[in-house]
């Protein structure tokens, strides 16, 4: 069972997943990465470009997801660093740090509550993320060209595809491909009809549209959906 709710860190999210069945679904690009907890383990899954497959059996999980761009600050490690990966935090942090950590959360009665305690004293050590990325992700988020945002922020096409593969993993055309499958998801999952849903999350066309689930979910949106 997978429960989430809005963290006391601005734009983030905690949730919580716990074991149903034999398999896992897969986790889909949607722009973010993630401070997880796992039965002793502390990891960060860094952006995803295509669909991640949990291994091993089904086991607990808890979870802090940051919104796009903001986890390279905390975390002190570019985004593209850890795009496509899921990495101990003692790969990124002082181990003996995170030893003391991964000991306070297993001791805590909520894991998923400790990682954002966690998360927000880290929040307290570092310098906030740059507000133009949270401007460049609301853009992209609203269907905006490539071109169009880069010349509306202030910036050259080529410096915003190096702040965004430092912020986000990979470039802004990326990032918008990935944006605009999550609202398609969401407009799919509410009961839209798959045309409808092509043209208001921005596709050309439902074929379009189909073509993009596949090469992002590798899956047909029909079976993403658990409609088969």
């Amino acid at each position: 069972m997978y429960a989430e709710r809005a963290s006391r860190l601005t734009g983030a999210v905690v949730w919580t997943s716990t074991p149903e069945g034999s398999g896992g679904k897969p986790v889909l690009p949607d722009g973010c990465m993630d401070l997880l907890w796992s039965e002793g383990r502390l990891l960060v899954a860094g952006p995803d470009t295509r669909p991640h497959l949990p291994e091993g059996r089904p086991r607990r999980w808890a979870g802090v997801r940051f919104f796009p761009g903001t986890a390279p600050a905390l975390l002190g490690v570019p985004a593209h660093e850890l795009r496509d990966l899921r990495v101990e935090l003692a790969d990124l942090w002082p181990a003996a740090r995170v030893r003391w950590l991964r000991d306070r959360v297993e001791a805590a009665p909520d894991p998923a509550t400790a990682l954002e305690d966690i998360v927000l004293e880290q929040a307290e050590r570092t310098t906030a993320p740059d507000p133009l990325l949270h401007r460049l992700v609301k853009r992209l988020d609203e269907g905006r060209p490539v071109s169009a945002t880069a010349a509306e922020l202030g910036l050259g096409t080529r410096t915003m595809h190096r702040r965004s593969l430092a912020a986000f993993g990979y470039g802004p055309k990326t990032l918008a491909r990935i944006l605009r499958l999550q609202r398609a998801l969401a407009l799919a999952r509410s009961g839209t009809s798959y045309a409808e849903t092509a043209v208001r999350a921005g596709y050309a066309d439902q074929p379009h549209l189909a073509r993009e689930v596949r090469d992002l979910t590798g899956m047909p949106l029909g079976e993403l959906l658990g409609g088969g």
